[in-house]
Parts: structure tokens; C-alpha cells; sequence
């Protein structure tokens, strides 16, 4: 067969899997089909033939150039233009020329849409079908606002296509939207109407990346017509949450929620709603279905890096009748930093639809994939800087253990825990048993390694980490695997001395009590007070939106930049008071979060390539998930063959059992012998049998390749000895049994702390807080009167409250930033000598004190209600010496005391107090301004004026 025949029977062969009916010219019935392509079909004079002349509802409508396998496209274009010009005059048309055409080699394809503003061909994966060129023709016209209707091309007063419609959008409606967000809706729209086919949006973490999806989608559907979008994720819980944003959207148009508007399909079978207007879908599930498969439950929720990095040249995707090509207007893939690599990007290629990437870490692929065209950069210190994200300080702890193992002589007993059971048992180590920091957590647990940090972490947190603070903060910990997070939970419920509820594991194989899904787990601690410390391994990695979140912790090593950031920023979302409050009630504000870094992964050198390149280093269960995707290269399963046979060695005979009567009898022997040998590419040429032989010579005047039927046979063989592992229940089975290794617990090992503190990088963030707000007050000491009053020496006039307040709402604003309380901390850990109350709650008259240190008025910085307890005392002491009878201050009497304390705890709050301040709590509650003036008659106003000038001097 010539190339060119190949190409023809492949075109064939994609026109009648999209719906069309193909035939010659002489046995054409325009009216038989919808949809008909007729080969070879004679143009008028000087034209010459059409490879294909296509036909819907009786009317031509386009044309296919056909060429040889190889040849490029762009340069046949003008080619399939000329033909869409030559059709014979009287035969029915949709408009002349003719709005459609294709170049096709069979392999590859491109087409060209008439019907668009300034016609471009573009790459597509297979041809549309009859019924969505016939949507296209038959669709309301919808001209640009400057053409005249009569100038427009004839098909223009037929239809419109999506593209056309774009140059219409109507002024984006500002409101809710911050300034980022409008930016990106702008940007995107703006390379959308100039017909860019992808596009790539970074936004920070927590800066509002799916609200502004939905948004722009809204907009898309509502105001361009998208038919349909299809929204990507790479976990089944990211699109749960996805789901809720869309439920909670509502339109600055006219009020209706998303939801109520258009339909929205969560996706969680192989079918979709042909009535959806969006439909949320994780990747693993779309390529899935375009390969005609089911999929695993347990694989909608592996990550998709991991999972696609063990196809080195990944089983391509076919053309699905069932899901055409054009399903899709809109493709938007979140986290597309890890659903662009080979397995993945046949799915977002599959579609003739326009791709807009999402992501916060970008990577060099992830701009080459998305053409260079990034369309909003926005990156975590613009977020900070613009108050969308909150900044991050480092807190690292170094231990003996976590920093270079331990060594547990002979002649100790340890502990040794089968894996899956949990099953302990006590063993005399006859020999030295020693073991380097990559061991632990994985072949040895060293409870106290995990006891030193965690006791850190508590005896830290409410002095250095979070002074002030008796409610523990949100704290996410992300731990090695299941078992480590399990070892984790255990030993925080027990260091805080709480129960259940205070720490929760939340995994992919976690459940709380009442059989509680690891979704629920993650709502419960996103929205509740309980649990108050999390412990996962990557399941709230990354997309996971917990905006509580002040502490996240990292007991594992990160390689991966991008996951390194994508972890980091489960903590930098920011969050309203009121809604803090209600999570952990003594919160003031969340502003900032801390890592608590206790394996120095924020030192450590990352990299922004792929994991998983080596397959050494991947996983028993990953291996068979690769096979259950459909993965039958030489590598994989050798690695997986390999793995099977070592199980051998140590099988029960209850285990055998089992793996055969779901193998369909097989033993793990067999399995891995079936694979090795379905490699060897001799066994195959037995199977070149007289059926394949026979098989060629029904192919009259063909010559069938024999090379690609042995390869055809060699995968039948391939296929066969991988079935059994097509079963979930064997796979799962399979990881169970692998699990049942042993795990020595080291408790004789006693752990010691390194050193722990804030890191460099978090005292150079303070320091630059430090000289930024003293740089402040000396810039602005002649505009704002709290600080010309404190500049003032002595002062020429009273310091009041709303001065005070005037200061506190100028350095909250962009660029600053900043409250009393960061302020404060920043001071404590530069000069923590000189720095008192840190553990303390700041109040707004701090920020008194706070100048006063940066001016270098005070020696020392002293929160304000101390300072001004201090004068108080020293005042106290002026008007008289305690009696001995009674302990009565003189002249006051006990009662009359009591009313001093209150007025200078006002005072401390509010820097002064006036006559009217005693209708106001605490001291209506105790007689109000009549009993105030019957304690003290004619001195009280006296009194008020001398401790108004005392003690907030």
C-alpha cells in the first residue's frame, strides 16, 4: 500500500468514526445522511478534484485536502482555499466559498473555520462531526459592531462561531474582583479574541485563582456562547471544592448563583451530561474515558505527577466516538504545572478547544507547553505586598537524630512492627544496629526523633512562635508516608495531652470516627475548631484551601520546587477576623503564618524537574498503577516482575492463596515468569501463524508489514500476562501483602536538640520590618499627630485615641502592612533583651510604646498597660504610705482604690479618660459616674486631670 492509499484508508477511517458517511462519487445520495464525504469529486475547470467534498443536510459545505503521511500541512492551505472556491456552479451550498476546510495526512490534521474573523487553521486531533458544523451554520448571525451587515461574506448572515462572538464581550464588571483578578479576566479575554489558543495564568497561591476561572467561565458561556468547559483537576477532593466555589458564585450581572444559572456536572462516572454547561472532571478520569476504560477510585486521588512520570512513551489515545472532538469550547486545567507532562497532554490535545493553564509555580515546560504566552504573573510578594497573601517567618529545629541517626549497640532490645498489622514484637540485637537520617520513618522509627520536635513545637509556641497565643494555632504537618503520620498523631494527642479530636490524620487511607470519608476529615478541620493539628503526607498538598491554616510544619523532605512552594501555600491564605476568630478564638489576625521547619527542607537545593524519572525509585503500587493505565513498556515491567519475584521468597501460604483465587490461578511466580517472558521478543514469532499469514493474503494486492504483525502478536502475549493485574482487588491486595515488612523501632535511642530559633531569613525579614517602620515615623512625624505629639518634647499637647488610631490605620495600608503585634515580634527577635510581654496580647496603645523604642525615647520596650501600671504605682505611692491596720492606701479607702484600678486599666487602653467614659463598662456595672462622684467629690475631676497626665507620659 502507497502512502498516499495509507493516508486515504486513515482519513476514511476518522470520517466515519466522527459520523460521516464516505463514498465515491458515483454512489453519492446527498440526502441519505447527514453528514456525507464524497471522495474524489471533479470542480469546476481549472480547479481540479477535491480529495473530499463534504456535504451537510444536503448543501456543500467544506473540503479535505488529503497528503501523504509527512508532509507539512501549513503549506497545502491555500490549496484546500482554491478547492473551497471551485465548486461547480448550481450545486446547493452553504455559501460560497465554502466556510470549512481541512488538510489531513491521516495522522495529523488541520482545519479552518470560514465562519471565524480573519480565518486561521489550526491543529486538530480528529474531524468534527456533521451535527456541530451544522450548530455552526445554522447559529444567529453575529457580525462585529463596525461591518455593515450587506459587506459581510455570505456565511456570515447564517452563523457565527465562538471566536466571532469573543469580539463582543461586553466591559467587564469590576466589583468583588481585586485588582489581580480583573487583570488576568482582561489579559485572558484580550489573547482569547486575538485567537491564541493557549493561555497561562500564575497567580499565587490563596490569591483567588479558581474565583477568577469561575468568573471569566461565567462570562464565556454567558457572553460568548461556549457551548461547553470543561474544568480540569488532578484529585477527586479538589474537585469537590471546586464544585462548592461554582454553588457559591454570584453573578454581577443579575444575582443568580452559577448554579442556578447553568448547569455544572461534577464528574465521577464515564458519562457526560450533553445538558452541562461546565463540567469538573480529574484528568485521570477524562483520559480514562477517552481509552474506553473504568477508572480505580483509589486513582482519581493519586497525584498525577507521580502517576504520569512512569510512562516513558505512554499508550497514545484514540480517536472516542463517543466523545467527539468538539465537547469542549473551553479547557481549564488547574494545577497545570503537573497535567502537562506525555500522559496527560494527550487529554488537553484530545479536544478542539482553547487551553488556559492555572497555576502558581510555573515551570520551563509549563511555559514552552502553553506557548510562551503568559498572559497575568502574579507571584506570592506581589500577593503579600498587595494584602492577598500573608508573608511567612521560619522557625527551624535541628536535632542530633534528624540530623545524623543514631547507633543502637548489641546486647539492646528494640521493637520490631510488621507494617500492615502493626503487630509488635521485642528482639535482642545480637549485632550493632545503626541507621542514617534517610532511614528514618521508613525502615526505622525513632519515637523519640519525632517526641523532641513535637515537644519543641509545644513549648515554643506560645512564647516564641505565637506569644501571646493560648488556643493552638491551625497547624498542618506534613510526615513522610501513612505510617510516619500515624507515629506523628499519636505522639502530639499525647505531648499536648489531648484526645482524639485535637489531632487527626488526614490521608488518602484515613477515616475518623463513623467511618468519617478524608474529605469530611478536611471540611471538619477547615471550618471547625477540632481538630486543631492536622498530619497528612500530600493529600492537602497542594489546591486544598484550609484558610485557618497559621503554622505548617514539615517533618519530610521536599525535592521538587514546585511542590515545595505548592506545600508553603496551604498557610499563606488570608482570612477574615471574625471568620478566624470563630476557628481559634484568642486570634486577633491572621498576619502572617510560620514554618516550622525540623528537617531543614527550606535549606535543602530543589529542582524544577519532574519526579519519578528513575523507575528504581518508584513504588511497588505505582508500578502496577502505571499497568493498570495501560502501560506495557519493557522497563516498567521488568521493575514490576522483579518486584513480584522477591515477594515470593517471603509468602505466606494464606497470602498464596488468596492471589490465586483472584489471579484466576496464578501464584506471584507464574505472574512474574508470564511477564518476563511475554517480553522476550522471539516468543512471538511462533504466533506469525498460518491465521496471520492467512490474514495477509485476504489483503489482495496488499503487503502487510510483518514486522508490525509480530509486534501486534508480541502485545497480544504482553496483554494476556498483565490481565490479572487489570483487577483492582488483586492490585490492592498485592500493595497489602508488599507492606508486610518489618520496621524496627528504636526506643533506646534519646534524641538531643541542635539548636532552635528563627531562621536567617525570617531575622532579615524582621530586621527590614524594623528599619522600614522606623524609616516610617521619621518620614511622617510632621503629618501624623500621634507621631508630631510623640516628637514633641515635652509634649504640646495630650495624646488622645483617635491620634493614636489615625497612626494604626496608616501603617496598615499597602505597602505596610503591619500591626502592633507583627511589629512587636519583629523588634523581639531582633533585640530580645531589650523586649518585654512577648508572650503577652498586644493592644492598640502598644503602638504608643512601639514609637516611643523606635524614636529611642525608651531604653526598653514595655507594653503600654505595664508602663502605664508602673506610673500608676509610683503615683499611688506619692499620696500616701499603707496603714498597717486595714492595708488601706492612704487616704484612699479600699473601695476608692478599686475605682483608681479601673480608671487606670482605661487609661491603659485608651490613653486617657474623660467624665463620660464613666457611663461606659466596667464601670456602669459598679454605680457609673454617680458613685464615682460619691467616692471621690470635689478631688475627682483633680484626680482624672493628674492621672491623664501621669500615667501615659
Amino acid at each position: 500500500m502507497s502512502l498516499e492509499q495509507h493516508a486515504r484508508e486513515n482519513i476514511d477511517r476518522l470520517l466515519t468514526a466522527a459520523g460521516w458517511l464516505v463514498c465515491d462519487a458515483e454512489k453519492v445520495n446527498i440526502h441519505a445522511v447527514r453528514g456525507l464525504a464524497i471522495r474524489e469529486f471533479p470542480l469546476k475547470t481549472g480547479y481540479g478534484f477535491a480529495d473530499y467534498l463534504l456535504y451537510i443536510d444536503g448543501k456543500a459545505v467544506g473540503v479535505i485536502e488529503a497528503k501523504k503521511a509527512g508532509v507539512t500541512l501549513t503549506c497545502v492551505e491555500t490549496q484546500s482555499d482554491k478547492y473551497t472556491q471551485g465548486l461547480p456552479d448550481g450545486l446547493p451550498r452553504w455559501s460560497n466559498p465554502l466556510p470549512f476546510s481541512y488538510q489531513s495526512t491521516g495522522n495529523e490534521n488541520r482545519f479552518t473555520n470560514g465562519l471565524d474573523p480573519a480565518p486561521r487553521s489550526r491543529s486538530v486531533f480528529a474531524f468534527h462531526t456533521p451535527g456541530l458544523l451544522a450548530e455552526w451554520l445554522n447559529n444567529p448571525p453575529n457580525p462585529p459592531a463596525h461591518t455593515v451587515q450587506q459587506s459581510l461574506p455570505q456565511y456570515y448572515q447564517t452563523g457565527s462561531t465562538f471566536l466571532a462572538r469573543l469580539q463582543q464581550m461586553p466591559l467587564l464588571r469590576e466589583e468583588g474582583l481585586w485588582p489581580a483578578q480583573i487583570k488576568a479576566i482582561q489579559n485572558l479575554e484580550q489573547s482569547l479574541k486575538e485567537n491564541r489558543p493557549r493561555v497561562l495564568i500564575q497567580m499565587a497561591t490563596g490569591s483567588g485563582k479558581t474565583f477568577t476561572a469561575i468568573s471569566f467561565i461565567y462570562r464565556l458561556i454567558k457572553f460568548a456562547g461556549a457551548r461547553r468547559v470543561l474544568f480540569l483537576v488532578d484529585r477527586g477532593n479538589l474537585g469537590d471544592q471546586t464544585l462548592k466555589e461554582f454553588q457559591q458564585y454570584a453573578s454581577p450581572y443579575n444575582n443568580f448563583k452559577f448554579t442556578e444559572e447553568y448547569i455544572v456536572q461534577r464528574l465521577q462516572s464515564n458519562v457526560i451530561d450533553t445538558t452541562a454547561r461546565v463540567c469538573i472532571c480529574t484528568i485521570q478520569r477524562m483520559y480514562a474515558m477517552l481509552k474506553g476504560k473504568e477508572l480505580a477510585e483509589d486513582l482519581e486521588e493519586e497525584s498525577v505527577d507521580k502517576l504520569g512520570g512512569l510512562f516513558k512513551r505512554p499508550e497514545p489515545i484514540e480517536y472516542n466516538p463517543t466523545i467527539p472532538i468538539e465537547t469542549f469550547d473551553i479547557i481549564v486545567t488547574d494545577e497545570c504545572h503537573r497535567s502537562i507532562y506525555n500522559l496527560w497532554a494527550q487529554v488537553l490535545e484530545y479536544f478542539d478547544a482553547y487551553l488556559i493553564g492555572l497555576t502558581a509555580t510555573p515551570s520551563k515546560q509549563t511555559f514552552g507547553f502553553f506557548h510562551q504566552n503568559l498572559v497575568m504573573e502574579y507571584n506570592h510578594e506581589m500577593a503579600v505586598a498587595d494584602g492577598v497573601n500573608v508573608n511567612y517567618d521560619v522557625y527551624r529545629i535541628r536535632t542530633q537524630i534528624t540530623e545524623k541517626g543514631s547507633k543502637v549497640e548489641s546486647g539492646y532490645a528494640v521493637q520490631i512492627m510488621e507494617r500492615d498489622t502493626r503487630k509488635k514484637r521485642w528482639e535482642q540485637l545480637d549485632d550493632n544496629f545503626s541507621y542514617d537520617p534517610n532511614q528514618l520513618d521508613r525502615n526505622v522509627v525513632a519515637p523519640d526523633q519525632i517526641r523532641t520536635i513535637i515537644q519543641i513545637y509545644r513549648d515554643k509556641l506560645f512564647t516564641e512562635i505565637f506569644p501571646g497565643r493560648s488556643w493552638v494555632p491551625k497547624t498542618l504537618i506534613f510526615a513522610k508516608d501513612d505510617a510516619h503520620a500515624e507515629n506523628i498523631v499519636e505522639i502530639v494527642r499525647e505531648e499536648f495531652g489531648k484526645g482524639n479530636d485535637f489531632a487527626q490524620k488526614i490521608t488518602y487511607r484515613s477515616y475518623g470516627a463513623g467511618g468519617t470519608k478524608p474529605k469530611d476529615l478536611i471540611n471538619e478541620f477547615r471550618t471547625s475548631p477540632m481538630p486543631r493539628i492536622a498530619v497528612t503526607v500530600d493529600m492537602i498538598a497542594t489546591g486544598t484551601d484550609i484558610k485557618a491554616v497559621e503554622v505548617v510544619m514539615f517533618m519530610r523532605a521536599v525535592k521538587s520546587r514546585a511542590f515545595f512552594e505548592q506545600m508553603k501555600g496551604r498557610g499563606v491564605r488570608v482570612i477574615k477576623p471574625d471568620d478566624l476568630q470563630s476557628i481559634t478564638p484568642d486570634a486577633k489576625a491572621k498576619d502572617h503564618f510560620v514554618i516550622v521547619d525540623a528537617v531543614g527542607v527550606c535549606e535543602q537545593d530543589k529542582t524544577d524537574s519532574r519526579p519519578m524519572e528513575q523507575k528504581p525509585t518508584v513504588s511497588f503500587e505505582k508500578l502496577m498503577q502505571a499497568v493498570a493505565f495501560g502501560n506495557t513498556e519493557d522497563e516498567v515491567l521488568t521493575s514490576l516482575a522483579g518486584r513480584l519475584a522477591r515477594m515470593e521468597h517471603r509468602l505466606k501460604p494464606e497470602d498464596d492463596q488468596k492471589i490465586r483465587q483472584l489471579s484466576g490461578g496464578y501464584s506471584l511466580k507464574d505472574l512474574a515468569h508470564n511477564i518476563i517472558q511475554s517480553l522476550n521478543p522471539d516468543i512471538a514469532l511462533p504466533l506469525f501463524t498460518a491465521e496471520d499469514k492467512g490474514e495477509a493474503s485476504r489483503h489482495s494486492g496488499e503487503s502487510r508489514n510483518p514486522e508490525a504483525q509480530i509486534n501486534e502478536a508480541r502485545m497480544r502475549i504482553i496483554q494476556n500476562a498483565i490481565k490479572p493485574l487489570h483487577d483492582p482487588e488483586l492490585r490492592a491486595l498485592l500493595t497489602e501483602i508488599k507492606k508486610k515488612n518489618e520496621v524496627v523501632i528504636d526506643i533506646i535511642s534519646a534524641d538531643e536538640v541542635i539548636d532552635v530559633g528563627f531562621s536567617p531569613e525570617a531575622l532579615d525579614r524582621a530586621k527590614g520590618v524594623v528599619q522600614s517602620f522606623e524609616e516610617f515615623i521619621q518620614a511622617h512625624k510632621d503629618e501624623i499627630t500621634a507621631l508630631q505629639v510623640l516628637y514633641s518634647k515635652p509634649y504640646k499637647q495630650r495624646l488622645t485615641f483617635d491620634a493614636v488610631k489615625e497612626l494604626a490605620h496608616a501603617i496598615e495600608k499597602p505597602p505596610y502592612l503591619w500591626n502592633e503585634s507583627q511589629l512587636w515580634n519583629a523588634y523581639a527577635v531582633l533585640e530580645k533583651s531589650k523586649v518585654k510581654g512577648a508572650s503577652g496580647r498586644r493592644i492598640l496603645t502598644d503602638l504608643v510604646s512601639l514609637v516611643r523604642f523606635a524614636m529611642h525615647q525608651d531604653n526598653e520596650l514595655i507594653p503600654f498597660p505595664e508602663r502605664v501600671n508602673a506610673n500608676f504605682n509610683a503615683w499611688v505611692a506619692t499620696q500616701g504610705r499603707h496603714s498597717g491596720e486595714g492595708r488601706n492606701p492612704e487616704p484612699f479607702t479600699r473601695e476608692q482604690f478599686h475605682w483608681l484600678e479601673m480608671i487606670r486599666d482605661h487609661i491603659a487602653a485608651n490613653l486617657s479618660i474623660e467624665s463620660d467614659d464613666f457611663e461606659l463598662p466596667p464601670f456602669t456595672q459598679q454605680g457609673g459616674l454617680g458613685k464615682v462622684h460619691q467616692l471621690f467629690g470635689e478631688q475627682l475631676n483633680a484626680i482624672i486631670e493628674e492621672l491623664n497626665k501621669i500615667l501615659a507620659a
